[in-house]
């Protein structure tokens, strides 16, 4: 029993802090409001009830008394009223508004003794003395409206009607002393009407009173509720948003480690690959040029047929040397493009692949291409690179058949693709993307571009894409032509 009322209580409690603050507000203020106003109405209403009640009692006390004083002996001495006195107050209780007014009336002594009853059986009779009767004794003015049936009011036409019971306390007049007390019913049915329609009316004030304060603080509370969900989902929005650049920044920062490493692994390569092309080429050469400098046909009694024939191989193989070692150098060293545009880096490097492989490339060039003097080095380098190691890539796979460049320049962005019509081939097989494709890749995306690799049976295709800052069209900058 008491694991289920801890889960109760869990659940409720879950419940209660998954509500919003403005539903808090409702639920909470709300059943306190109430409370308030009834603890408030309550209060208002009894208030108003007994001041009403007393003021209305001490108002007719004051009559009542003002009419039977002068009839009434020396009561302190006398243990009961003369007939002819009895008489009197029978005609002045029974005639007029007084006896329209009052259902009973009777004259009490401090003994409990009936002095005086419109029910004359009960006069000389003697009864404990009640707790309104005591109060009465001690000289305040009691009174209690209140509802009385025929028998307790001793009159038949008294049933269902609204009665104010009264116990007046009677003074002597030299001393103030009090000498008896009279008990009477007054038929109160306007006084209890209009006592219902104030009651109402302080409830209807009260309520309205606390719907407003309620009314109030809720649209306080609701502004700020919805005020604080707003910034509440704002900075959720943010923290995603940083969360997501923390990934981002992540992956970028792997993606630079990774270049790095790329990079590392690629200019070793490149330097084995330089090592390997000197290695097999001029240093081949050089060596051959060596040895025949030892030959025989090269001593001074040799035949001159022979020594020129020597010194002819010699001269060839030094001059194949010289022109492979250019030729590596043409690779490695860039033409002088910080000033070209677009046109003249495609020309370059489609002309440096042609001498170098003896074949042609298609070239077709779309666009706005005067915008790109706006490129900066770095840019400009990435374009040549890439058209360089996307035609060495089509002439090492397919011998150079239908090499081809395509260039298209505008609405921002800057499309280069260099694709071949040969069998294509496996990128996993060959060793991924490779040491140069993966530099390329790694370069192209530094500048925050784009890099991709489709081949197939029918072909290869390189392509690359990078934003690019078009010129005014009403501007014709420095070396457009």
């Amino acid at each position: 029993m008491r694991g289920i009322n801890a889960n109760l209580g869990t659940y409720t409690k879950a419940l209660w802090n998954a509500q919003s603050l403005a539903r808090q507000f409702l639920f909470a203020g709300g059943l306190v409001s109430i409370v308030a106003m009834v603890v408030v109405g309550v209060f208002v209403t009894t208030l108003i009830k007994t001041s009403v009640t007393r003021n209305a009692a001490a108002t007719t006390a004051l009559y009542v008394d003002s009419i039977i004083a002068p009839l009434l002996p020396d009561i302190q001495r006398s243990t009961e009223l003369d007939v002819s006195v009895q008489q009197a107050l029978d005609e002045t209780l029974n005639m007029g508004a007084l006896g329209r007014r009052l259902v009973e009336f009777k004259i009490w002594r401090a003994d409990g003794t009936i002095l005086y009853s419109k029910d004359k059986s009960l006069v000389g009779k003697r009864f404990g003395p009640s707790k309104d009767l005591r109060n009465a004794w001690q000289g305040r003015v009691i009174a209690q409206l209140d509802e009385f049936d025929a028998i307790e009011a001793k009159t038949e036409g008294a049933r269902g009607v609204s009665l104010l019971e009264i116990y007046n306390p009677i003074l002597q007049p030299w001393s103030g002393e009090v000498v008896a007390v009279s008990e009477f019913y007054e038929v109160a049915d306007d006084l209890r009407a209009d006592l219902r329609h104030a009651l109402w009316r302080a409830w209807a004030v009260v309520a309205a009173v606390t719907g407003a304060i309620f009314g109030t603080l809720a649209t306080i509370v609701l502004r700020g509720s919805r005020t604080i969900d707003q910034q509440r989902v704002a900075l959720a929005e943010r923290v995603k948003e940083l969360s997501d650049l923390l990934a981002a920044n992540d992956a970028l920062r792997t993606r630079v480690q990774q270049a790095a490493e790329r990079a590392t692994a690629s200019n070793e390569q490149y330097l084995r690959r330089i090592g390997a092309d000197l290695h097999d080429g001029p240093a081949q050469l050089v060596a051959l040029a060596s040895l025949t400098m030892d030959s025989a046909a090269l001593d001074a009694d040799a035949p001159t047929h022979k020594r020129e024939t020597a010194v002819n191989a010699i001269r060839r193989s030094l001059d194949d040397a010289m022109m492979e070692i250019r030729s590596i150098c043409n690779g490695l060293m860039l033409p002088s493009i910080e000033t070209a545009e677009l046109r003249d880096i495609v020309a370059l490097a489609v002309a440096s692949h042609e001498q170098r492989t003896l074949t042609k490339v298609q070239v077709s060039q779309r666009g706005n291409f005067h915008g790109l003097f706006l490129f900066m080095p770095p840019q400009k380098i990435c374009v040549y690179r890439f058209l360089q190691e996307g035609l060495n890539n089509a002439y090492r796979h397919t011998g150079g058949a239908g090499q081809r460049v395509d260039v298209n320049c505008g609405k921002g962005l800057l499309t280069l693709a260099v694709t071949d019509s040969g069998q294509g081939f496996d990128v996993e097989r060959a060793g991924g993307e490779g040491l140069g494709l993966a530099g390329l890749r790694d370069r192209i995306e530094s500048l925050g571009g784009t890099f991709s690799i489709e081949t197939s049976t029918s072909g290869t295709r390189l392509s690359m894409t990078l934003k690019v800052k078009e010129p005014p069209h009403d501007s014709n900058p420095a070396g457009h032509r």
